[in-house]
């Protein structure tokens, strides 16, 4: 028969436990270190890589990265704690080491970025999209900005303390680069407050993609308006129908000429739906105003509001005509 192993005497357990924890100790220790002299290494190699780069490229405009969030090398989330400017530019060796005749330029780096750049935008943008994905950006691949080669330098600049496109006060200022229609839009008499910076393009849009159409951030064009516009939501007992089906049935998001953003004055807009009952199907064009006909009431003050106030919805009981 076998015979168990006699185990240590209490007494001598209790001595034998300072020697455990000290192993313990030395073996944590000699992890540590190791660990610490793994990021010594890879933090040498940086600052070597950087070192490279900033032989040539130490103006004002390369190095101001070094102030920003992606150019902290204690936060290993950040480019600059990898390979420095190689993590985003690659090593760009012929770059580097080439030494064009006199007159000619050097190598491009392996990636540009810009929106001149030889580098084609996809492959620009995947570099970004290798940290900077998921969240709001989950659907960019799909999204009008990424099929039409828009790169993400086309907007953003990493190498500066305030990007521009992130800031309220400038953000409009870089969209409207390229959207030149609502730019104008803008300048008309009733606007949204976007060139005053109380709102800007991103509240109502995602740059990035989104599932629903013009990018806009929510599902639907009145579910986006009634993030600000929450009176308007409902339900209400007496619903307008085209105010349920779109808010853009009657108003233009981004400026009109006409008050409260209406696409064409009332009481013509009222009348491209209400057209005889209840009311003359003459069009209440103004062109034989007369103080004294009772088509004065339809035609100045809020036109056909003077009358039907509630034009969004009313829960009265007697508000069957969204006069109360």
């Amino acid at each position: 028969m076998f015979k168990l192993a006699r185990l240590p005497s209490i007494p001598t357990l209790i001595l034998m436990l300072p020697l455990v924890a000290a192993g313990l100790v030395t073996g944590s220790s000699a992890a540590q270190a190791q660990t610490t002299a793994t990021a010594a290494t890879v933090n040498q190699e940086a600052l070597n890589a950087g070192k490279r780069c900033m032989r040539c490229h130490d103006d004002r405009h390369a190095m101001t990265i070094l102030h920003t969030a992606m150019g902290q090398m204690g936060d290993p989330s950040t480019p600059f704690a990898d390979r420095q400017c190689e993590t985003c530019h690659g090593r760009s060796d012929a770059h580097v080491s080439a030494t064009p005749p006199e007159g000619q330029k050097r190598p491009f780096a392996d990636i540009v970025f810009g929106p001149k750049s030889p580098t084609p935008a996809a492959k620009q943008n995947a570099v970004c999209m290798d940290c900077h994905k998921g969240g709001l950006r989950m659907n960019w691949t799909v999204s009008p900005h990424a099929t039409s080669d828009v790169t993400c330098t086309t907007c953003h600049n990493v190498h500066v303390l305030r990007d521009a496109v992130r800031t309220k006060a400038t953000q409009a200022k870089v969209c409207f680069t390229c959207h030149v229609e609502q730019r104008a839009q803008t300048f008309k008499r009733s606007h949204h407050p976007i060139r005053e910076g109380l709102v800007v393009c991103s509240d109502c849009h995602n740059p990035h993609g989104s599932f629903s159409d013009k990018m806009l951030k929510q599902a639907t064009v009145n579910d986006t308006c009634y993030q600000c516009h929450a009176e308007k939501r409902g339900p209400f007992l007496w619903e307008h129908a085209p105010v349920s089906d779109s808010c853009m049935n009657c108003h233009t998001p981004h400026g009109s000429s006409q008050p409260r953003l209406l696409i064409v004055r009332a009481a013509w807009l009222c009348q491209q739906c209400h057209t005889e009952p209840y009311h003359p199907s003459t069009l209440y064009s103004g062109e034989f105003f007369d103080q004294t006909s009772g088509s004065v009431s339809r035609l100045t003050g809020k036109s056909c509001l003077n009358c039907h106030s509630q034009i969004h919805g009313t829960n009265h009981p007697s508000g069957a005509r969204l006069t109360r």
